[in-house]
């Protein structure tokens, strides 16, 4: 399993697979990039190059007790984008995810990016302030925070059926839910609650707006862990040169459910 060392001591794990032009994969909040599993043989067998990273904290990376920040995060992708070289690349962020990638093109600009693709990404900004009166109270964040923190199990396994909106007839097993949720309680719980804060008080908007490169935006109708209203619409409001795809039957984990359309809307993105 290959690492490499950020700015801070961190050591990062990655997976690189094939050859060709190189598709980024930025994974969720609490799963590491295993979760790819079901895009990664489609891409590299159509000659593309698939890396992913696992952010700290989660899957095989180090789990320090700093850095779980935005701004570091985003550093920790473009850290990772420059150990390969990597130019001309595709972004694909799920979740907070979509949050980093957005960040690093804040800070570290476009010149190594050729297109983004948003999945079921926790965009533009959830929490509720004076100038984004549809946002979510902080104290409904924090109350999640409470839950998770009394028995994290149970926290994710009341949520298991409604992350595939199975209730509209998407076919996950019992086993693939149940992988599901071993993945996520791999990781460190320190960092998935410092993440979870992160991601819900991040404002992305500026960002989104400034951004030049062809850009996709993928989000299910059903998504009950980033509501499509709060997220996916209004993100493809600030990006109205975006392409927006919504999934009626998906939920938040469409790289599952909606695989074989997700996979082509991203090659359909990435062939322009």
């Amino acid at each position: 399993m290959p690492y490499f060392e950020t700015a801070d001591g961190t050591r990062l794990s990655y997976e690189d697979y094939g050859a060709g032009a190189p598709i980024v994969f930025v994974s969720s909040w609490a799963l590491s990039g295993d979760m790819w599993e079901y895009q990664v043989p489609f891409f590299t067998e159509r000659e593309y190059r698939c890396v992913l990273l696992d952010r700290r904290g989660h899957g095989r990376s180090d789990r320090p007790s700093t850095g779980y920040d935005t701004d570091t995060r985003a550093d920790d992708l473009a850290a990772l984008i420059e150990h390969l070289d990597l130019r001309e690349v595709t972004l694909v962020g799920h979740s907070a995810g979509g949050g980093e990638i957005a960040r690093y093109l804040a800070r570290h600009g476009e010149d190594r990016v050729a297109r983004v693709a948003f999945v079921a990404a926790v965009l533009p900004f959830l929490k509720l302030t004076d100038d984004n009166p549809g946002g979510v109270p902080e104290a409904l964040s924090e109350a999640a925070v409470a839950q998770f923190r009394k028995d994290r199990p149970k926290w994710f396994a009341d949520r298991a059926q409604g992350f595939f909106a199975t209730h509209l007839g998407n076919d996950v097993s019992p086993a693939l839910i149940d992988l599901t949720m071993r993945q996520c309680l791999e990781a460190s719980p320190w960092a998935t609650t410092a993440v979870w804060r992160e991601m819900f008080s991040a404002d992305h908007r500026d960002a989104l707006r400034a951004m030049t490169v062809p850009t996709l935006i993928v989000h299910g109708a059903a998504d009950q862990s980033a509501r499509v209203e709060l997220t996916g619409r209004r993100t493809a409001e600030l990006m109205p040169n975006a392409v927006y795809k919504e999934y009626p039957t998906a939920g938040h984990g469409l790289y599952v459910t909606h695989k074989d359309r997700l996979n082509a809307d991203i090659l359909e993105l990435i062939k322009g």
